[in-house]
């Protein structure tokens, strides 16, 4: 099988456990992922089988969308309802400042990784160290949240709710843990569901039920999403028999003898290539003037 089977992940399941579950029932030995969900998070979570694992690197599109539960007046170790909760106290923050908060947390923003997270530091994982009971100093990084709105606030629970539209790498429990700091009051995570990964939504989404159901039926390699589906924010290109052939065989091709004759194309550019029959081929970057290899699939 090769292609792309879009998971709706259940809670208390790691990414690896549902990877070892898809392989078990698609027979595919071959399936990797396109980013971790935690354990008690739920929602999309891509799987790439077979071919479109070599896709993995260069998938263009990691921007992620996330509907957030927190709650106010706590903090934790994991910064998340799940972890050891180090204070609870009580707070009376209004909507309009918690609005107010909220805006200092749009756009271009930096972060401070969690301790309990998947980033290597001096080779280890975070989250390994912080079950050694070490915390260690760690970089910021620049993420950009594109959008930032409450979906519902409970000013008496003093909890709500967030939709959140970010870039590949933001962490959810520490945008409401910083959240929660600008308010001077502590903040957790208490729920997380990814609505939206890669380009792909939830109405995408397959539940494990669905896919053991799909499985046992035979009809699961039809329920694949194409490995060129990962790569829609390209251009398409169709070639003529010889260049097809050509280009399957490693060949670059002279971007002025196809469809691009007469565009003005800038180096590094990256189009999706296809035969006569539309079928999906790889990928090409410009490179003056022709199309050189960047992925074939």
């Amino acid at each position: 099988m090769n292609g792309v089977i879009v998971v709706d992940k259940p809670a208390e399941f790691t990414s690896f456990d549902v990877v070892a579950v898809v392989r078990r029932l698609s027979g595919q030995r071959k399936i990797g992922h396109t980013g971790t969900l935690d354990p008690n998070a739920t929602g999309v979570l891509p799987l790439l089988l077979g071919s479109a694992t070599k896709a993995q690197d260069i998938i263009p599109n990691h921007d992620k969308e996330y509907v957030a539960g927190f709650s106010l007046g706590m903090t934790s170790d994991t910064l998340d309802i799940w972890g050891n909760v180090s204070e609870r106290k009580e707070t009376s923050v209004t909507l309009g400042e918690l609005e107010n908060a909220l805006s200092f947390f749009r756009g271009k923003i930096t972060q401070l990784p969690p301790m309990y997270s998947a980033v290597k530091v001096n080779g280890q994982r975070l989250y390994d160290l912080a079950r050694e009971g070490r915390e260690v100093e760690r970089r910021a990084r620049e993420v950009t949240v594109y959008s930032l709105s409450l979906l519902s606030f409970d000013e008496a629970a003093q909890s709500g709710v967030l939709s959140v539209s970010c870039s590949r790498g933001t962490y959810i429990r520490t945008l409401i843990d910083d959240i929660g700091t600008r308010l001077s009051t502590g903040a957790v995570m208490t729920s997380l569901d990814r609505i939206s990964a890669c380009g792909f939504k939830k109405q995408d989404a397959l539940t494990l039920d669905e896919i053991k159901k799909l499985a046992e039926s035979e009809e699961l390699e039809g329920r694949l999403m194409s490995t060129e589906s990962l790569f829609v924010t390209y251009p398409a290109l169709s070639v003529s028999d010889a260049q097809a052939k050509r280009f399957k065989n490693g060949g670059a091709l002279d971007a002025s003898r196809t469809s691009l004759h007469g565009v003005q194309t800038e180096n590094g550019s990256v189009y999706r290539i296809r035969d006569r029959e539309e079928n999906f081929l790889g990928l090409a970057r410009v490179d003056e003037g022709s199309l050189k290899i960047f992925k074939l699939f």
